[in-house]
Parts: structure tokens; C-alpha cells; sequence
């Protein structure tokens, strides 16, 4: 399909950005995983403070490239699907505003005075330039999904009886779930932080920033993940040679995902002495709850994959297996959902342990907790981050893929060192090896009193596996800059690969409507989080003044001779 001059560039811009900055993500997060295996022992390495460095990686990796993509994303396939133009101003508010946001932002943890992590809450505390950017990446990202409504408006008006396409419905889904959990976020930055950061108040009530952040914090892993999904759903079947097996199973998953994404953020406070256990514990059933539509994918989409198989001509047990395209460079995007579907099996069943209290305070701040949300993020997030963008690259600018070849390795590449470093990672933490620590200061180091020679091997393992992770990265990179500097084949049209599906029927309309299913989720979300909040902001704990984490950390070295009082 053609698209615009205008529309052309901002996509560009929401894909281009994004892979750039991801340089230094990627390299940072390489630099995490030698710090923990005391390959890196200097608290300032070439100038990059070690909490310095590992908020760049999180929020260079977690926030700015998964909405860039997400708003780019969903920009294409609105378009593509419903054949309508997007109002060009608006979409270059939209991407300006992330764009300044994300400069505002990435300044001040540059210059060593945003340390905050990804989660960035109290006691920690940023420059408010750090908060304001923030605060215009997101605005920028609502403003494109305002920007769908009135296309899908004129649509139904115009197809009454048809279905919505199940691309559409997926990324509206996204920025559903996406709006509903950055609400509490907009309310903890803007009433709390910033005045916090300015001097204007003095203290936060730190049991209220965690609540607060965490009612966007896990829902935030569904607005990762649903772009994803939308591939699975819309282009694996056609990629794989195949149909979809159930039109009606994709559409009450997204529909699921938009009631059970939001209220399940307890589960990341079992330790939180503010709210109460039953609340933790109703929090903890609607986590199990949100794996349904998890495992309706699951035997969704492997049906779909063997009925591909079998339609190429398999006629064994598992035969269909080796008919599906593994390596076929002419539709590598095949290789990048597969690996991450491959991932997103152990990053789900890891996650059951998050869920469950006794099991999560075995676990709590510890390396299994990285080990198993890079799993989920780094899995079939990364991979349908990665894919995507080359595919809307390529075919937006009329270039074909550079080292195709290559691109397919990319995938499968990284879900080995992946499964290395997240095995290192939570095979150190069920010994108990802590989550945020630079360990190669203290556990990793002979001369230390903290000194624990069982991690070494486990954080040599994460370490190795990093290494091959960059490798792959180095691979990708490759393949989109050297496809982005291509001369151009074609004047460009955005495609994509469209699946029809196996069982389909007519229009079903409660799974066609979103409306209702947002009115539900807002009455559950309702139940779920009064009380918490109202716990936490009658918490009768102390408020927090700031902190800066940037002075140096003490050097740890072994404890005196114990000295023997005289009786």
C-alpha cells in the first residue's frame, strides 16, 4: 500500500531513533553482565557509573524503543488495514513530543543525575528533567493512538457488518491497556515527582510511589508484549505457509488481555508492608488468570504452525516441524517470532513462580527476577521489535534486506545466549544471588567479607551469554543500517504479510467491540487497587527525602580481627 511523503518520515523516525539509541542500550547491558562477573571492577568505567549505566540500559530498552516501535507499529497498521490516511499533524506532534521527551530524558542520566533504574521510584531521585521527558514520551504516544479512533470510526460506519481486522484489534488493544496503566503513572510523576525532585515538597510517601508505579509497571509487560502478538496472530499463519486455526481464539485473547493486564501489580509487593495480604493475594489469582489468554495462544498458534507443516506436506507425527521455514531469508521474520515464541515458553512458566507469594519470597531481589522478565522482554518482545522494524524499513523505503542470511541467524543467535544468561542469572538466584548489585566489587572479589565462590561460575554463565547476545545485536544492526543505507529498489509501499484463517465465521460482536470490555476492566481495575491505594496513602510509615545515588561506593574490604574484651 502507498503511503505519503509525510508518513513516510515520521515512521521512519519512530523506527530509525529508537535503533540508534539502542546502541547504547545494548552496549550498556553487555557492560551489566561483565560488572557482574567482576570482569569490570571500576565503579566508573570510561566515565558510565555502574547504576548510571544500568538505568540507561533499562530505560533506553524498556520504555523508549518498545513505544517508539509500539506508536510506529500501530501507525502502519492502522493504515495498512483499514485503508485510511492518518492526520499527518497529528503524528508529527506525536513524534516530535516522544522524541524531545526522549533527549530530555536520556540528558540527565548522561550526565550521572538521573541513577533512578528503570522503575525509578523513591527514595531515588532523579533530575527533573528526567521526569518531564518521561511525562512528553508518553503524552506523545496517546496522541497517536487519539489519532487511530477517528479512522476506525469512519471504517465500522462505512463496513458495519464486517469484522475489524485482527491487526487493528490488537493494537488497539496495546494502547488501551497502555493508556489505562500510565493514568496512575501520570499522577505519581507529575502530582509527586517532579514538585519532589524541584525542592517543592520534601518528602514522598515512598509505600504510595510504589503502588502507584507498579499499577503501571506489569501492565506495561502486555503493552511489550501485544505487538508481538498482533504478528502471531496476523502474519505468522501467512509467513509459516499456512492459515490461522481460530479467528474467533485471537480475538477473545486481545479481548482478555484488555480486563486482566492491568490489575495484577500487587504481585510485585508481597513485601510491601503497607498493603494488606488478602489484596496480595486477589492480585496473585488475577495473575493466574492472565496466563489464559497466554495458553489459548499456546494451542493456538502451534495448531496453526502444524496445519502450515502439514500443508506443505508433512505427514508424520512431528514431521511438520522440519517443513515450517526455519531459515528461508526471504521471509525471515518468520525466524524472529518463532525464536521468540521459542523464548516466551520459559518466560511464562517462570513467571508462575513471580506470581505465587512463598515462591516470590524465595525469589524476591534476586537474580531470578532479571533472569525471567529478560525472558519475556528480551524474548518474543525484542525479536518482534527487531523483525518488524526491518520488515517496515525495507518495504517502506522500497530496499531490500541487507544480509538476509544474516538477518535469519540474528533470531536464533540470541535465543542462545539468552537462554545462557537468564539460566546464569536464575541459577545464581535461587542461591540467592541479589538482583541491582554490582557484584564485581564485592561477591565476585576474594578480599571481600561478601565474597560467595559459588556465583562465580553462575555469573560467568550470564556473562558468556551477554556476550553472545551482543554478538547478535552487532548482527542486527547490520542488517538495519546497512538496509536503511541501501540505494532504494522501489519507490516503497507498506506491506505486510496477510493470514486468513482456518475457522472464521461471521461477525461476533462481543468480540469485536472494545468498548464494553474497557467499561469491565476499569470496574475490576476499581476493586482491585481502592483499598491498596487507599492503604498506602494511610500508611503510617515516614516520608522519604531525596536521595542521589552518585557519590562513590565505599570500598569494601575484609573486617578487622575480632578483638577479645577483657573479662
Amino acid at each position: 500500500m502507498d503511503v505519503s511523503k509525510s508518513f513516510k518520515h515520521v515512521l521512519l523516525m519512530e523506527l530509525i531513533v529508537p535503533t540508534v539509541l539502542l546502541v547504547l542500550g545494548v552496549y550498556h547491558g553487555l557492560l551489566q553482565t561483565f560488572y557482574r562477573a567482576g570482569i569490570i571492577r571500576d565503579t566508573s568505567f570510561l566515565g558510565i557509573e555502574y547504576y548510571q549505566g544500568l538505568t540507561l540500559h533499562g530505560v533506553v530498552n524498556a520504555i523508549v524503543l518498545t513505544t517508539f516501535f509500539a506508536v510506529a507499529f500501530g501507525n502502519a497498521v492502522v493504515h495498512f488495514y483499514l485503508k485510511r490516511r492518518l492526520n499527518d499533524r497529528v503524528n508529527w506532534i506525536s513524534c516530535l513530543m516522544m522524541l524531545v521527551g526522549s533527549v530530555m530524558a536520556a540528558a540527565p542520566i548522561l550526565s550521572g543525575d538521573a541513577s533512578v533504574l528503570f522503575t525509578f521510584y523513591p527514595p531515588l531521585k532523579a533530575h527533573p528533567l528526567f521526569y518531564i521527558g518521561a511525562t512528553l514520551l508518553v503524552i506523545g504516544s496517546w496522541l497517536a493512538f487519539f489519532n487511530w479512533i477517528g479512522p476506525l470510526r469512519q471504517w465500522r460506519k462505512e463496513n458495519p457488518d464486517a469484522k475489524t481486522p485482527m491487526a487493528v484489534i490488537g493494537m488497539f488493544t496495546t494502547f488501551i491497556v497502555w493508556v489505562i496503566a500510565t493514568i496512575p503513572l501520570a499522577i505519581e510523576v507529575v502530582v509527586f515527582l517532579i514538585p519532589w525532585s524541584l525542592g517543592w515538597i520534601e518528602t514522598v510517601n515512598v509505600s504510595l510511589m510504589r503502588t502507584l508505579f507498579w499499577f503501571f509497571g506489569h501492565p506495561l509487560v502486555y503493552f511489550w508484549l501485544l505487538p508481538a502478538y498482533v504478528m502471531f496472530y496476523a502474519f505468522l499463519p501467512k509467513l509459516a505457509g499456512g492459515k490461522l486455526y481460530s479467528d474467533s481464539a485471537g480475538r477473545l485473547v486481545f479481548m482478555l488481555f484488555i480486563i486482566l493486564s492491568v490489575p495484577v501489580g500487587l504481585h510485585h509487593q508481597f513485601a510491601e508492608p503497607a498493603i494488606k495480604q488478602g489484596w496480595k493475594l486477589f492480585h496473585a489469582v488475577l495473575t493466574y488468570g492472565v496466563a489464559i489468554p497466554s495458553l489459548i495462544t499456546a494451542f493456538t498458534i502451534a495448531a496453526t504452525l502444524e496445519h502450515a507443516g502439514r500443508s506443505n506436506g508433512a505427514r508424520g507425527l512431528f514431521d511438520w516441524m522440519g517443513k515450517l521455514p526455519w531459515f528461508d531469508s526471504k521471509r525471515y521474520l518468520f525466524a524472529y517470532l518463532l525464536g521468540g515464541l521459542i523464548i516466551f515458553i520459559f518466560g511464562g512458566a517462570t513467571g508462575i513462580v513471580n506470581a505465587s507469594y512463598n515462591l516470590n519470597m524465595v525469589i524476591h531481589n534476586t537474580g531470578w527476577l532479571p533472569g525471567h522478565f529478560h525472558l519475556t522482554v528480551a524474548g518474543p518482545v525484542f525479536l518482534a521489535i527487531l523483525g518488524g522494524s526491518i520488515l517496515m524499513l525495507s518495504t517502506i523505503t522500497g530496499k531490500p534486506v541487507k544480509f538476509p542470511k544474516l538477518s535469519v541467524w540474528v533470531p536464533y543467535l540470541w535465543l542462545i545466549g539468552l537462554f545462557m544468561f537468564s539460566s546464569g542469572l536464575m541459577i545464581g538466584g535461587l542461591d540467592g544471588e541479589p538482583r541491582r548489585t554490582n557484584m564485581g566489587l564485592s561477591y565476585t572479589n576474594p578480599n571481600s567479607p561478601l565474597y560467595r565462590p559459588e556465583w562465580i561460575a553462575t555469573t560467568a554463565l550470564t556473562a558468556i551469554g551477554g556476550t553472545v547476545m551482543f554478538l547478535a545485536c552487532i548482527f542486527y544492526f547490520m542488517v538495519f543500517f546497512g538496509t536503511w543505507f541501501a540505494k532504494p529498489k522501489t519507490s516503497g509501499a507498506l506491506e505486510f504479510p496477510v493470514s486468513e484463517a482456518y475457522h472464521d465465521g461471521p461477525r461476533v460482536k462481543w468480540l469485536d467491540r472494545l468498548v464494553p470490555w474497557t467499561v469491565i476492566a476499569v470496574v475490576i481495575i476499581a476493586v482491585a487497587y481502592y483499598q491498596p491505594i487507599k492503604d498506602s496513602i494511610n500508611f503510617s510509615g515516614e516520608g522519604s527525602p531525596r536521595y542521589l545515588p552518585t557519590s562513590p561506593a565505599p570500598v569494601i574490604s575484609k573486617p578487622p580481627e575480632e578483638t577479645v574484651m577483657p573479662e
